[in-house]
């Protein structure tokens, strides 16, 4: 520790195993499965990372991307992308800036992954309705025993 500092040079961060990763992204393709839709998968790890990814067979390709960052939303700032429209409230700076920010997805389907209360990463769900996807992604957080507090 650097004694003119409050806080060490080094910090440790819990991130998502693969493992996990992995059961998360296939509980996700099962719930859409039973729900008869196509999607795409992805789990991020709480760095924003990319840890796991699936496509179904005839999931929408612009949807690739868009699972991807709804991962990365969900893992960076800790809650649901569904709820940027309540950030937003009432700050018209906020919302036509954020929504134009590379990455941010501002619609559902994104959740973050807490295991033991710690932020360990994100799961982002395209390729249906916005209640399909966090269907979806409801399932892949149950798959791997982390807390739903959306």
């Amino acid at each position: 520790m650097n004694e003119n500092r409050s806080e060490p040079d080094v910090v440790t961060q819990a991130v998502i195993g693969c493992d996990a990763a992995a059961r998360a992204t296939r509980a996700a393709v099962a719930k859409a499965r039973e729900l008869g839709v196509k999607i795409n998968v992805a789990v991020c790890d709480s760095g924003g990372n990319l840890a796991a990814f699936l496509r179904m067979p005839g999931a929408f390709n612009q949807s690739i991307d868009i699972a991807i960052d709804k991962a990365h939303t969900a893992a960076g700032f800790g809650f649901s992308t569904g709820d940027w429209t309540k950030v937003f409230d009432g700050n018209e700076g906020m919302k036509l800036g954020f929504p134009v920010r590379p990455r941010l997805v501002v619609f559902g389907g994104g959740l973050p992954i807490r295991i033991d209360d710690q932020l360990v990463g994100g799961i982002g769900v395209s390729g249906a309705s916005e209640a399909q996807d966090e269907a979806c992604a409801r399932a892949g957080l149950a798959a791997i025993g982390a807390q739903d507090n959306n």
